[in-house]
Order: C-alpha cells, then structure tokens, then sequence
C-alpha cells in the first residue's frame, strides 16, 4: 500500500502561518520518526509527502527528508505559480531526484480564479513538459475555474485533493456530487480518497457516513483515477491514521475486483506520480 497525501512540518521553521498554538494536537511537530511506526503497522510500504507551507524553502525541506528516507516515494512540493522566474526555478529543482508534483495552495488564497491568471497559465504549461502533474487544494468554489484551467491545457494532469472537502458534517451531498461529475468528465483530473476525516463532526463521525461520498467519487470518476491519502498528521485532529485507513477501505463498493483495490491503495499513486522513476533524473518529454 501506498499513502499518497501526507505531511511533515516543523514549527520553528516558520513558514506555517495556518499552524496556530490553538490548533490542539497538530500545533507540534511532526516527523518521519512519528510517522514510520505507524505506515509499517498499517503495511504501508511508502508515501507521498505533500507540502503544507507557500514556500520554496520548505519544499528543499521536505527534499531533505526524502533523501534521507527510502520510504518517502516522492514529494508534491510547492513554487511561486505566479512568478515570471517560475521555469528557472522548475529546471533548478528536477535537476534532483525527488519532486513529483506541485500544489499551490489554493483554498487559502482570496481570489478564487488566482490559478486563471496569464501568467500562472504560462508557467502551468511548463509542467506539461515535464509530465509533472498538480495537487490542487480546493472546495466548491473553485470548481469553475479548475474547470476552465483543464479544458485550456488538456495535456496537463491534476488530481483533486481530499475530493474537494465535501461538507460531509452537514450531510450535503447534491451539489458537491454535480461538481464532482463536471471534474470527472476531464480524463487528466484524477482524484485523492484523502482528508475526510476532518470534513465529518469530529466528535461523532460513523464509518458509514463517508459511504455515499466515497461509492460517488468510484462512480465518477472510475476506481483507475483514486488515490487513497491518509493526510496525515491533519487527520488527528478527527481520529487516527487506522481510521484514515479504514474510512476508505470500508465503504468501496463491494464490486470492485481485487485489482481496481489494489490500484487505488497504490497501483494508481505509483502511475500518475511516476514513482516508478524514484532515483532516476528528471528531464522534459517531449510533447
């Protein structure tokens, strides 16, 4: 199995503005020495560390951990979309091993088309080249816009974090399923069965409130495009990283053959992040 949305964060580093001191149990550090015991007790063989902070410091951070861990497959890191420096600064880090993705953090920025801008589009098909694909961050309202970003530059992979945090202790369901079916219907978006714990009331979630969430992302988007993502160490705060686990493994509809499973705790993550390719360098296709 592979876990492909976690983190790391280091507080004194001081680049987690989101990280406050009344966050409760996530306002600590978080390591691969907190994090190791439990992938090995939950046979996961590897993960995808996924960045938490806008800067290009941490992403050089979190490289760090990956050289020092094998079992750290990849890193979705993260650089300045916006800046007309951008593709220096993508060739300066593929020439190392390690990067195998990027995520803007867009649910945290105030304009909710940011990822529509000239140059953000310009720099977002230097990804193209690379193959590199994009984590996005997002809710409800951003749906229009990635929509329009993917039809603009259909060669470009994205895949939907947390499955666009459906408001799931409310129980609405209607309108985030009609946002959900739109994504689908553009075979580069994928999507992460990651981060629901946190969208249920964290004092009283049940294991089948998740379900009609869950069978809906396999209907749409087909069990080929999931990927499972504990995110942990944010899924503490609703319950723990078995539960993370147990989440998405027990509400699967029961028609999935053994091999569409297999694929979406870790066939999938290993095809659309390349991990494959984890040591190699990393240079441009051609397109």
């Amino acid at each position: 199995m592979i876990d492909a949305h976690q983190h790391f964060w280091r507080i004194d580093r001081g680049d987690y503005s989101w990280l406050t001191n009344d966050m409760g149990v996530l306002y600590r550090d978080y390591l691969p020495d907190d994090l190791s015991p439990l992938i090995h007790k939950n046979d996961i063989s590897g993960t995808v560390l996924v960045q938490a902070a806008p800067t290009y410091e941490e992403t050089l951070f979190l490289l760090s951990l990956y050289d020092r861990h094998d079992w750290i497959y990849g890193v979705v890191g993260w650089l300045d979309l916006s800046s007309p420096s951008f593709p220096e600064q993508l060739d300066s880090i593929m020439k190392r091993p390690g990067i195998v993705g990027l995520r803007p953090m867009l649910q945290d920025l105030e304009d909710s088309a940011w990822i529509l801008q000239e140059q953000v589009v310009e720099n977002l098909k230097q990804l193209i080249g690379y193959d590199l694909p994009l984590d996005l961050l997002i809710n409800h309202k951003h749906i229009s816009s990635v929509l329009t970003l993917m039809k603009t530059l259909p060669n470009l992979k994205a895949v939907i974090d947390h499955m666009a945090k459906p408001n799931i202790s409310a129980g609405e369901l209607n309108k985030w399923q009609k946002e959900m079916n739109a994504l689908s219907q553009l075979p580069n978006i994928w999507c992460k069965l990651s981060g629901l714990l946190t969208q249920a009331n964290p004092a009283m979630w049940k294991v089948e409130d998740f379900k009609p969430y869950i069978q809906h992302i396999v209907r749409s988007f087909g069990p080929g495009r999931l990927l499972f993502g504990s995110d942990w160490p944010v899924c503490l705060s609703a319950g723990s990283y078995e539960d993370a686990v147990t989440v998405i493994k027990g509400n699967l509809p029961e028609t999935l053959t053994q091999a569409e499973v297999d694929g979406i705790f870790s066939g999938n993550a290993e095809v659309f992040y390349k991990l494959k390719e984890r040591g190699e360098e990393n240079g441009p296709v051609s397109l």
